[in-house]
């Protein structure tokens, strides 16, 4: 596929100017997206993801078409996980609300810089050396397995060297002032929480980028597709956190749907590197004889673990049960942290998805009402989020149920 030079700036500045629209009219201004909102500007992305998918189709032809869809499906997939990750250092670092946005909206421009980076030098090193296809097929098997080695949130660790590193070095104040990255605390300018988040999140998306190029230079060689699917992946992700932020915890399967794609996509690189081989201990230096995959079964094998891992995982009531748990936690955490959210709307869409999540578990029977009580520090996070919803709204112990009475009230259970 021959990409010309206007075509290439084109692309960059369209990229450039949808990034500069997001921060402008959506992250310039801290606050917390409606849902409405959220799910509008995501199917408005995806609908433009699709739309350039299209022209990639009639205008380059159905292989190109097909390298694209594949390759933007795939980097969609991972950075759904992605999510997970954002997820975990924002609520360890107790960002709050208001200000995710721009924390997410920074990892993204710096996902794109990062794994621009890798593209250039992935396509440098394929042109080069065919023995890369080997290298990267070894790189997704690996991370396959490690991906099946790891299971449930905890596997997504929000902490890596690079913030233990920072943490260290770098003096910031204890509390957050606004967005801002540089606040004056007794008479000094520190820095703020804020940058170490932005540290975790940098550090964070060059790990991903180190799986993600692999695997979609396993589906396309072109440096174009390669390029526009990652950077259409990764527009409108900040929408989709707050999206389905809710739902996260409950993809518990996710991470085997990326395991087996990224396996799926490994032995497809070292099929492809035994077709095109000329490394000189393999098969003394001539190409061996091998079938290799086509992009249109790789997009249908695609699609259709991804399909049957998200419904499997909706489905489960340990998705469901897991996900309820998680997000009371998060919840609880972030109604009794007075630094979270200023909006009192806010705080009271908080309260209410305690009440919804209560809700759930309780629904579920049994079995995952038993898992709650056995943990104390979770019963006492939610009894104390609820007394302290009573005392905001003066209720006392006329407040309706709250989320501690999956049980009865440990105070009053004699």
């Amino acid at each position: 596929m021959e990409v010309t030079a206007v075509v290439w700036a084109l692309t960059v500045v369209g990229i450039v100017a949808l990034l500069a629209f997001d921060f402008v009219f959506h992250v310039r201004k801290a606050h917390v997206p409606t849902l409405r909102e959220a799910a509008t500007w995501s199917a408005l992305y995806i609908g433009i993801a699709l739309l350039f998918g299209v022209g990639v189709l009639v205008l380059a032809g159905p292989q190109a078409g097909s390298e694209y869809f594949a390759g933007y499906v795939t980097e969609k997939a991972l950075s759904v996980d992605n999510l997970f990750v954002f997820l975990i250092i924002m609520t360890s670092f107790r960002v709050p609300r208001e200000d995710q946005q721009k924390v997410l909206l920074f990892g993204i421009v710096f996902s794109l810089l990062a794994r621009t980076g890798f593209i250039l030098l992935g396509a440098a090193l394929i042109n080069s050396f065919a023995w890369v296809f080997y290298l990267f097929g070894l790189i997704l098997l690996l991370t396959a397995g490690n991906l099946l080695r790891s299971e449930g949130q905890d596997s997504h660790a929000g902490d890596n060297v690079v913030i233990r590193l920072a943490r260290k070095v770098l003096r910031t104040s204890e509390e957050y002032d606004g967005d801002r990255l540089v606040t004056t605390v007794d008479g000094r300018r520190v820095l703020t929480p804020m940058l170490l988040v932005m540290v975790a999140i940098g550090g964070t998306d060059i790990l991903f980028a180190l799986d993600s190029i692999p695997a979609i230079f396993g589906l396309t060689q072109s440096t174009y597709i390669v390029f526009t699917a990652t950077a259409f992946s990764l527009l409108g992700l900040r929408q989709l956190f707050f999206l389905i932020d809710g739902l996260l915890d409950r993809l518990i399967y996710l991470s085997y749907g990326l395991a087996a794609i990224l396996a799926f996509i490994g032995v497809k690189l070292v099929l492809h590197a035994l077709h095109e081989n000329n490394v000189p201990f393999v098969n003394g230096g001539e190409p061996v004889e091998v079938v290799e995959i086509s992009t249109g079964l790789s997009l249908g094998v695609i699609l259709g673990v991804l399909v049957v891992t998200v419904l499997a995982s909706l489905l489960s009531p340990a998705g469901k049960a897991q996900n309820a748990i998680a997000n009371a936690r998060r919840h609880a955490t972030s109604y009794l942290d007075a630094e979270y959210t200023a909006d009192p709307g806010e705080r009271e869409r908080i309260f209410r998805a305690l009440l919804q999540e209560r809700d759930q578990i309780v629904a579920l029977g049994p079995r995952y009402k038993q898992k709650v009580r056995d943990e104390p520090e979770l019963m006492d996070l939610l009894q104390r989020a609820r007394d302290s919803h009573d005392a905001a709204v003066g209720r006392g112990e006329a407040a309706p149920a709250g989320p501690t009475q999956i049980l009865p009230d440990r105070r009053s259970a004699g």
